[in-house]
């Protein structure tokens, strides 16, 4: 600072000295921490005794509630004989964007059916659970469940074979997701179709019509 600068009102030297700060009693006795402690001891027994609303869910016991369309674990479907589904068309590896659909096709006994897949299996860490093979299924095949219970140790084991793709338990009705038919959604579909035959049907009745003489 310029010597002249210490003539000035209100401008003070810099110190040349390092001093430690001086702290209060009560820094010393560390109260100002007793702020903090009392929300956290407020928090802890409001959890522990369930006197306000908790926002957590207690996982495993407990599990969120999902939409029927949330695309989950998928799930191989079969026919009422058993025997799985898909005919190995290869349409769902073919338009899965992230390319984890192996199929390996084989001739199947029934003469009313062409192939079957004899390895069916899904890697599902690269998996991006969009739905395309859903859609793209001609036959219902593959659908998504609301399972997201998937942890695994290795490689080996994020790759999901077809015994694993259809267990009985993916069945329920209550587990089941992203998949093209809604039992809740027939009698609106119904009213849609009805509705565009309607249209269709008033459209070729105008145009059936004589035209109008100028």
């Amino acid at each position: 600072m310029r010597p002249e600068a210490l003539d000035l009102p209100g401008v003070q030297e810099h110190p040349r000295t390092l001093a430690p700060r001086r702290m209060t009693l009560a820094e010393k006795l560390y109260l100002p921490l007793l702020p903090g402690l009392l929300v956290t001891i407020r928090h802890f027994f409001g959890n522990l005794f369930r006197t306000r609303k908790s926002y957590t869910i207690e996982y495993p016991e407990q599990r969120r509630q999902y939409s029927h369309r949330y695309r989950g674990h998928h799930i191989l479907t079969t026919r009422p004989d058993g025997s799985v589904r898909c005919v190995a068309c290869y349409l769902c590896a073919t338009n899965c964007p992230a390319d984890c659909i192996h199929i390996e096709a084989a001739e199947q006994p029934d003469v009313n059916v062409e192939k079957y897949p004899v390895v069916y299996e899904i890697d599902m860490l690269r998996c991006v659970f969009c739905g395309y093979c859903v859609d793209a299924c001609p036959e219902e095949a593959i659908i998504m469940s609301n399972n997201y219970d998937m942890a695994f140790y290795s490689r080996e084991q994020s790759i999901v074979g077809k015994a694993d793709l259809m267990k009985p338990y993916t069945f329920d009705a209550t587990k089941l997701g992203y998949r093209p038919y809604y039992p809740e959604e027939a009698g609106e579909r119904a009213a849609m179709r009805r509705q565009a035959f309607d249209l269709v049907a008033a459209a070729r009745g105008r145009a059936a019509e004589p035209p109008a003489a100028a």
